[in-house]
């Protein structure tokens, strides 16, 4: 199935290939060189709360749902789908997201500004990164 993948939400086309993925346990992140280059350091709670998963996505943009007290969320493995993404096990026991190629290279490009995003709606919601205490 060369050339092809999904991409986070469905359809086709992988552009770029990673050709080394790298899981930084002590570091809560995954790190993905890609073909042409491109090197992404991904945290964890970052792709936690972008997972492509439908609990994360819905079923279509409105949907979406904002997770928050991520701040500590560790991966605790990942494991390869086909050629053409690869499935994330977090430590808080999510791991229904099937991260593309497609998906994780527009993670790494688009970071800055879906992370700032993401920070602006936990403000304007007054949620926070942090876990909820309980007690």
């Amino acid at each position: 199935m060369s050339g092809a993948a999904a991409k986070g939400g469905g359809g086709f086309d992988t552009v770029h290939w990673p050709v080394e993925i790298r899981l930084k346990t002590a570091e809560k992140a995954l790190e993905i060189d890609f073909d042409d280059g491109e090197r992404f350091h991904l945290p964890a709670e970052y792709l936690r709360v972008e997972s492509p998963s439908a609990e994360v996505q819905g079923h279509n943009p409105s949907q979406k749902q904002l997770v928050h007290g991520r701040a500590h969320v560790g991966i605790l493995g990942i494991e390869p789908v086909g050629n053409y993404a690869i499935r994330v096990k977090f430590d808080d026991l999510h791991d229904t997201g099937i991260f593309s190629w497609t998906y994780l290279y527009q993670l790494g490009v688009e970071q800055p500004q879906r992370w700032r995003a993401y920070l602006d709606e936990l403000k304007k919601r007054g949620l926070g990164r942090e876990p909820e205490r309980r007690g």
